[in-house]
Formats: structure tokens, C-alpha cells, sequence
């Protein structure tokens, strides 16, 4: 992804405080993947909710399972605060700030990893999901949505008029996905994907929206400092050439997987080949 970590994690610590207001497509999306949850039929003991961002998820998935204990995980302090808030009337919870790349949980001790529109934060999308699976009881459930490539692309189309800078995240394929579950050894992957359209009158609001949720361009890469008023103005004209019946569009691509966790044993499929994990107490010796 190519993300710099720190300036994520600023992002979502300014954004905090109002991120509420501005998660419109967050909640329809957190929705959406609940109502997909609920149709598992499952009873777990422990949930995580990894990139809980201001707790509402967790509320929800503790509506879902009153007798579960419900984590609630993200990269941001000010976020984590916003958490803690919200989940202050129920019991039992914890919030905890770590990152998706060493989650700070015991091997096997989660029964449902939740994860809704937080994955396409992390830079190392194997690194990530290894973790996931590490952390996963064999046969827990992991159930995710993220962002695919088509997210935002009429502003990533419009500010490519202007410049070669990275303005908008290149997001991750859903096959890419796939595969990053086979390779760190999930069971039947299923993965689907859908087109969330938002409107606005102006880009302007769209990009207070963006900055509302802490979308902010975190690309390594991106240009520092101001954007030019020159650049600014071609950027918002490419984007005008999109209205349709007086309003603007703002894709999103929703990406949605559910896989189940394995037992240490089963294969998994690295980047060089097939490789077989065997615990060291299943090895014995053969008398001759």
C-alpha cells in the first residue's frame, strides 16, 4: 500500500472528536456486514473488533452477543477514547490501541475477528491477515469488508487531469484478498463485492467528509504541503464533467470475505509453494 503509518495514525487521532457526523457509508457498510454475520448462527466467547474506530461496531456486535466478551482494536489513541465512551455502559469490553501487523492477543484465543472498512489501513496486507489467522481459534470465524480499486475513482480520475501525484490510495484487488487468506492458511474463503454510489452537490463536500473520517492521503509518496489554488481549480472543473442530474458521484467499491480459521496443522499456500505445518508434539519417532 505504501502507506505512511504515522501520518494514518494522526489522521484518525484529529478525526476522532467528529468522525461520528461523517461516517455515513461506514455505517451503512458496518450494517451490511452485520446482517451478513447474524446469518452465521454462530455463539462466541470472544470477539474482536480490529479497526473499531469510534466503537459503534462493537456496540452493535455486543447486541449480537450479549454473553460475549467484545474487543475493540485500533491503530488510534483518539479513536480508542471515542471506544471506550461509547462502551462504557456495557459489559464485559475491553478497548485496546494496537495495530493490525502485531496484534497484542494470544495465538488461538479468538472465537470472531470483525473487521468493517479498516483493512485497506493497514500497509502489509499479508503481514496483516497472518496475524488475523494466528489469533483465530481453528474453526472461529473471520468476517471482513474493505475498499477495493475502484473506491473514489472519479477523484482519483479528476485529480490525474491535473498532476501524476498520488491524491487518492490505490486500493487492494479482491482476488489479491483471496489470496492473502489461502496464503496464511484460511479455510473456503468467500468473497463477494458491491458498489456503494454517494452523492454530493460539490466535491467540496465530499472531501470534508474524507477528512472528517481521517481518509486523509497518507501516501508515502504524496506531495508536502499546500495544494496549489491553480491545481485546486483544475481538479474541481475535471471533476464537474461527472454531474449528472445536478449532483456529483463518489464510488465505492466494498469488498466483503468471510473464511474460517484452521487448525495449525492444515496447509497453507506461500508465495514459493506449498508448505506443510506441522505442530512439533504431532512428530514422533519411527522404531526400527
Amino acid at each position: 500500500m505504501n502507506l505512511d503509518p504515522s501520518t494514518v495514525q494522526r489522521s484518525f487521532n484529529r478525526a476522532a472528536s467528529r468522525y461520528t457526523e461523517h461516517a455515513f457509508l461506514q455505517r451503512e457498510v458496518e450494517s451490511r456486514l452485520l446482517e451478513r454475520l447474524a446469518l452465521k448462527g454462530i455463539n462466541p466467547t470472544r470477539v474482536i473488533d480490529i479497526g473499531a474506530g469510534d466503537g459503534s461496531g462493537a456496540l452493535k456486535l455486543r447486541k449480537l452477543y450479549p454473553k460475549a466478551e467484545i474487543i475493540a482494536l485500533d491503530v488510534s489513541f483518539a479513536m480508542c477514547q471515542q471506544a471506550k465512551r461509547r462502551a462504557s455502559w456495557w459489559r464485559p469490553h475491553r478497548v485496546v490501541q494496537g495495530n493490525f501487523g502485531a496484534l497484542p492477543f494470544a495465538d488461538a484465543s479468538v472465537d470472531l475477528i470483525y473487521s468493517s472498512l479498516a483493512l485497506q489501513w493497514a500497509n502489509d496486507l499479508k503481514g496483516s491477515v497472518a496475524e488475523f489467522r494466528r489469533v483465530l481459534k481453528p474453526g472461529g470465524l473471520l468476517m471482513l469488508a474493505t475498499l477495493g480499486p475502484d473506491t473514489l475513482s472519479e477523484l482519483r480520475a479528476a485529480w490525474a487531469a491535473v498532476d501524476q501525484a498520488p491524491h487518492v490510495h490505490v486500493f487492494i484487488d479482491m482476488h489479491d484478498v483471496g489470496d492473502a487468506l489461502l496464503r496464511a492458511g484460511f479455510k473456503d474463503p468467500v468473497m463477494d463485492v458491491e458498489r456503494i454510489t454517494l452523492t454530493y452537490s460539490n466535491v467540496r463536500l465530499l472531501m470534508r467528509d474524507l477528512k472528517g473520517i481521517g481518509a486523509h492521503n497518507a501516501h508515502a509518496n504524496r506531495a508536502r504541503g499546500l495544494t496549489g489554488k491553480h491545481k485546486l481549480n483544475g481538479m474541481l472543473a475535471a471533476y464537474e464533467q461527472l454531474r449528472r442530474d445536478n449532483l456529483l458521484p463518489a464510488t465505492y467499491e466494498i469488498i466483503y470475505a468471510h473464511a474460517t480459521g484452521s487448525s495449525p496443522r492444515a496447509p497453507s499456500q506461500d508465495d514459493d509453494g506449498v508448505v506443510a505445518r506441522i505442530a512439533v508434539g504431532a512428530i514422533q519417532r519411527i522404531k526400527r
